[in-house]
């Protein structure tokens, strides 16, 4: 006894490949607007662009940075807003 719930065969994909054939000749403008819809919707998952969106929304910081008097006791404050500290964003450089 097989345990999946359903197999790709060549008779299922003739019978899906009619279906579309079939959708295309009745109603062209309903499919090519639920084709564009499909493709909006699967698009940011495949599309390389995604990675570097999250690593820049990663890289900005959730709150504007607010100027800190800095008394010397803070370290990671940088003195000057020019001043190299923090995530190094060589990265997007080389994009």
């Amino acid at each position: 006894m097989s345990t999946r719930f359903f197999e790709t065969t060549p008779g299922n994909m003739a019978g899906i490949a009619a279906f579309l054939k079939n959708a295309w000749n009745k109603e062209p403008v309903i499919f090519a607007s639920c084709a564009i819809g499909l493709t909006g919707a699967v698009l940011p998952f495949i599309s390389p662009f995604t990675k570097y969106t999250a690593m820049l929304n990663a890289a900005v910081p959730y709150n504007y940075p607010v100027p800190v008097r800095d008394d010397g006791n803070i370290p990671d404050v940088p003195a000057h807003p020019c001043e190299a500290k923090g995530n190094n964003l060589e990265w997007l450089k080389k994009l």
